[in-house]
């Protein structure tokens, strides 16, 4: 993976998935050659200041941002939202929805994850959780290293040097419960169009994150989404094979779509991703750089 010096996508302690705080990040980020980054923390802004003045303190550049749960045609989408205003009431609203549907659906989240024989060690969930939240990143943090599930097929994948084992956690998420999987439980987010309107009240760019994870490869998807008032999306990313980069680079470039690089870096949720690993070729980068980030200034 090519190391990058700009990141547009990165979540901070706000994100129930994140470990930092933004302070702490963007630290890292001076430290690990970055020079242009964004926080866009799960529809929250409460870090985005703290990241905003360390940045200026450092001479690291942050765009503020936000990372909005919504859908369109029945699929779950993430949509990023760049040079968004983080003082709207709205942003506030919208994180006190989603926080308030999340406690409600946690117990039954982790219920169906013990119905498929995971074993999952309360103790230890209790102690990982905020908010009172489960995330299927915490029930896999209880659960895939505990004696009990030595010999569970289900959990091999995830142990050293099985398939699924790079970002253990979150891969436990993608494939035991996110949309279609067994431990799934749907949350009411805003339709797609309700998020980009949203940004442009904010006077931000809403911007497709990680498509090859959400939609893959689905052009007509795309399309419909793209009519929706997307201006872009996020083409290099921790989560693109080399041929999903293609498609999708030829794809934005075929319909004038503005294209961003991001690693979606979290922390202990995803070891293997780092900071500034979008995998973006230094001429991209460099355009990126000087038609979206220096023209927006």
């Amino acid at each position: 993976m090519i190391k990058n010096i700009i990141d547009l996508h990165m979540h901070t302690m706000y994100s129930d998935d994140g470990e930092f705080k933004p302070s702490v990040l963007v630290q890292m980020c001076k430290d690990a050659g970055l020079k242009y980054i964004a926080v866009a923390d799960h529809n929250s802004v409460k870090g985005v200041e703290e990241a905003v003045n360390t940045g200026n303190e450092l001479g690291v550049e942050v765009v503020p941002a936000i990372e909005i749960d919504c859908t369109y045609e029945g699929v779950d989408l993430h949509v990023l939202g760049y040079y968004i205003d983080y003082s709207m009431k709205e942003f506030e609203a919208l994180e006190e929805s989603i926080l308030g549907q999340e406690k409600k659906a946690s117990p039954e989240r982790l219920r169906l994850v013990e119905e498929t024989g995971i074993y999952v060690n309360r103790d230890k969930l209790n102690k990982i959780m905020k908010n009172g939240i489960i995330i299927g990143e915490d029930i896999a943090e209880a659960s895939i290293y505990e004696p009990e599930n030595k010999d569970n097929s289900l959990i091999k994948p995830y142990l050293e040097g099985g398939s699924r084992s790079d970002n253990p956690y979150v891969n436990f998420y993608w494939d035991i419960c996110a949309q279609g999987k067994p431990a799934y439980i749907p949350i009411s987010y805003i339709s797609l169009k309700e998020a980009v309107d949203l940004i442009n009240r904010a006077g931000g760019i809403p911007i497709l994150a990680h498509p090859g994870k959400n939609i893959h490869e689905d052009k007509k998807l795309f399309d419909g989404i793209l009519d929706s008032g997307v201006k872009g999306m996020e083409v290099y990313s921790s989560y693109h094979s080399g041929e999903q980069i293609s498609f999708y680079r030829e794809e934005a470039e075929k319909r004038g779509c503005i294209i961003t690089c991001g690693s979606d870096f979290h922390g202990k949720t995803k070891p293997a991703i780092q900071l500034g690993g979008c995998g973006c070729d230094k001429n991209t980068e460099k355009k990126i750089i000087e038609n979206f980030i220096r023209n927006i200034k």
